[in-house]
């Protein structure tokens, strides 16, 4: 079957994920200097332990309530660690928030990805985005994107499904059944439609249990299966059967 969408996970599809830099203390004790304009009350490692004790309790009090998998809103967790944040305007804030993610990870566009997305474009498919993500991750992408010299308008804003906009995430398959209403309503079928990720769990198999055909982004020398490879393999699929 031919097909009419493709659905993007972000993190190590999109975006590679890559290490911490080397000087995230210094950076950190830097951020509060200009924004808050005192020392550091908490370490970068402090921070995270006290974040990941918050999201535990956020979760655990979630799952009490039926959710299977649970998603946060990363702003109300920093400021529940950080209550300093509150002096802050919601630009400001934002700033912090998204300076501070810079310093627990580096994202870069994969390679080969402009270009596929530009050929999917060229051929009238439907671009859409599902991914487990915080406020931050979208301005990693638009800047991201913005170095290939394209924008996240590429993507049809009723197809893109983020987790801290609905409390919960992947693998729940109740993201993959909101984007199949979504496309339905666009007159696509799941059947039509490419999931692209590369975790197994995440992506492919809960896309797979409601209908979408998928494609596991690899990055491995040996060959990979149908239905798998790095982005020039899925270009050459996407040639074929769209």
């Amino acid at each position: 079957m031919s097909i009419r969408a493709v659905i993007f996970d972000i993190y190590n599809t999109l975006l590679e994920v890559g290490p911490p830099p080397p000087d995230a203390a210094r950076r950190w004790e830097n951020l509060w200097q200009a924004m808050l304009g005192r020392s550091a009350r908490l370490s970068l490692p402090a921070f995270a332990a006290a974040c990941d004790q918050l999201i535990g309790s956020e979760h655990a009090a979630a799952r009490e309530a039926g959710v299977l998998h649970p998603e946060v809103y990363w702003p109300d967790i920093a400021a529940g660690v950080l209550p300093e944040l509150a002096r802050l305007s919601a630009a400001d804030r934002d700033e912090f928030l998204f300076q501070q993610a810079q310093l627990w990870h580096t994202v870069d566009l994969m390679e080969g990805a402009a270009k596929a997305l530009s050929e999917l474009i060229s051929r009238n498919i439907l671009l859409g985005l599902a991914s487990n993500s915080q406020p931050y991750t979208l301005r990693e992408l638009d800047d991201a994107l913005a170095k290939a010299g394209v924008t996240r308008e590429l993507f049809t804003p009723a197809l893109c499904f983020f987790s801290f906009e609905h409390g919960f995430g992947k693998p729940d398959p109740l993201v993959f059944r909101s984007i199949t209403a979504r496309l339905r309503a666009l007159e696509v079928q799941p059947g039509q439609t490419l999931v692209l990720g590369d975790k197994l769990e995440n992506d492919i198999l809960p896309a797979q249990s409601q209908g979408f055909q998928t494609w596991q982004l690899t990055h491995a020398l040996a060959p990979a299966p149908s239905g798998a490879g790095d982005w020039e393999k899925l270009a050459e699929w996407i040639r074929r059967n769209a």
